[in-house]
């Protein structure tokens, strides 16, 4: 969701379907996959990942640019034991700078914090205290946002969501409502767990806080004499949610109550402080998704947590994913949001399974899990926004993500990068490392795929 006067106040369509695409695909767009593989060694586990983002179909504003953006920025500073995953998403007219923004400051700022110092900084800081870290460079970003010439943030903002993998550690920080979840196996299911918490109205602690700073909380409808003010028996599903507003006027109505920039919501308690929650990676954690709120918005977490259990390729998983979300949203409403993924798979080094491999091969709905041996020669494939990193170091790469009709976003049955002792010696991408070193950082710079990836 995002403010009153941006992207979440479309109307919602009925039953019939408007703005539906033939055969119910997903028109309008076009996605842009990654794959990618990092090891962990301090914690004897190697990450397997895969990033999608579709654009958002918006029928009455058919050239708007995406809001959403994210980052992957695997042997973070340098540390082969730091691994950097982030989604945000944008909102009002000028989101998509204000996303844009967060992601190219969130890595310096976050070594700068880990330091103390403001000069960068080294990993073993950043291990040390990651909430503290998380904390200041989340708050750095919103001070330099408000600065920023080339920004506006009025009444403009961007969520964010980030999970730093440090060893056998997750630690995720949280502004707005993207959000972070868990994969875990427990009591012979693939259970979900919450890595963040969304910052919205309709968490009592998050409504007495902003109500505290002056803010009014009511929906539109309520704000415009349909409903009673004082009410506040709002309802997920309605279309209409509880938003910050101002006492005396119709503005910023923000439907969350923290995110980055946002100017004149501050004044009411719309904060850049994010909740940090950290966890110890035990054999029992499968994976874990970051995406923004349009993956949420119709999908719960353990939903989305089920269709990754059952696809073995992380890709597959954000495309059943993708065209899921984009499915709902049509079902809903006239539109869809702009959709964000990260899915990471977490694996033993030692054994070709994932870290909770030795458990029974069932998803939480009872179907097989069909998991599988990784390539230990798989490819590094980063994203282009990586570029973006501010001299920030990040790992030795090859290949780039490959730019895909949303028509091939569809899951296939295996990929044959994934596909053990299938793939030829002349189907594999060669694998290239490339370097450029700003201000002694290494920054990762992407290289073309020698093959396009089959839709």
């Amino acid at each position: 969701m995002g403010c009153a006067h941006g992207k979440c106040c479309l109307p919602r369509g009925g039953a019939d379907g408007q703005g539906r695409g033939a055969g119910g695909g997903l028109p309008g767009g076009r996605g842009g996959a990654t794959l990618g593989r990092a090891a962990v060694p301090g914690a004897d586990l190697v990450l397997e990942y895969a990033t999608l983002t579709v654009d958002g179909l918006y029928p009455d504003s058919p050239g708007r640019e995406s809001q959403d953006a994210y980052l992957v920025a695997t042997r973070f500073a340098g540390d082969p034991d730091l691994h950097l995953f982030a989604v945000f998403d944008g909102h009002g007219a000028s989101g998509t700078a204000c996303a844009g923004f967060a992601r190219d400051a969130l890595p310096r700022l976050l070594l700068a914090a880990a330091a103390g110092d403001g000069d960068g900084g080294s990993g073993s800081g950043l291990a040390a205290d990651p909430a503290a870290a998380f904390r200041e460079a989340m708050v750095g970003v919103n001070t330099e946002m408000h600065a920023a010439a080339a920004v506006d943030d009025s009444m403009s903002g961007t969520t964010a969501v980030a999970a730093l993998v440090a060893g056998g550690a997750l630690h995720v920080a949280n502004v707005g409502d993207s959000r972070a979840v868990a994969g875990v196996w427990r009591d012979g299911r693939v259970a979900c767990e919450e890595l963040s918490w969304d910052q919205t109205p309709f968490r009592a602690d998050e409504r007495a806080r902003v109500k505290a700073c002056g803010a009014r909380v009511m929906s539109v409808e309520q704000v415009e004499g349909v409903r009673d003010p004082d009410a506040e028996g709002w309802l997920a599903d309605e279309g209409d949610p509880p938003r910050v507003w101002a006492r005396d006027g119709l503005y910023p109505g923000t439907a969350f109550t923290r995110s980055l920039g946002d100017l004149a919501a501050e004044g009411v308690g719309v904060i850049a402080d994010p909740e940090v929650k950290s966890v110890e990676i035990s054999p029992s954690h499968l994976f874990f998704v970051v995406a923004s709120d349009g993956v949420f918005e119709f999908l719960s977490s353990q939903e989305v947590v089920d269709m990754v259990a059952m696809h073995p390729d992380p890709q597959d998983a954000c495309s059943a994913i993708a065209a899921e979300s984009y499915k709902l949203w049509l079902e809903h409403e006239n539109r869809t949001d702009d959709i964000t993924i990260i899915i990471v798979h977490i694996r033993d080094a030692q054994n070709s399974g994932p870290a909770g491999g030795d458990k029974a091969n069932c998803s939480s709905t009872g179907a097989p899990i069909a998991l599988h041996a990784v390539q230990s020669g798989l490819p590094v494939f980063v994203q282009s926004e990586a570029n973006h990193l501010n001299g920030i170091a990040a790992t030795p790469s090859s290949s780039s993500p490959t730019e895909r009709r949303l028509s091939c976003v569809a899951p296939s049955p295996t990929h044959p990068l994934l596909e053990v002792g299938k793939a030829s010696e002349a189907s594999r991408p060669t694998q290239v490392e490339w370097h450029s070193k700003e201000g002694g950082n290494e920054l990762e710079q992407p290289l073309q795929l020698q093959r396009p990836l089959p839709c």
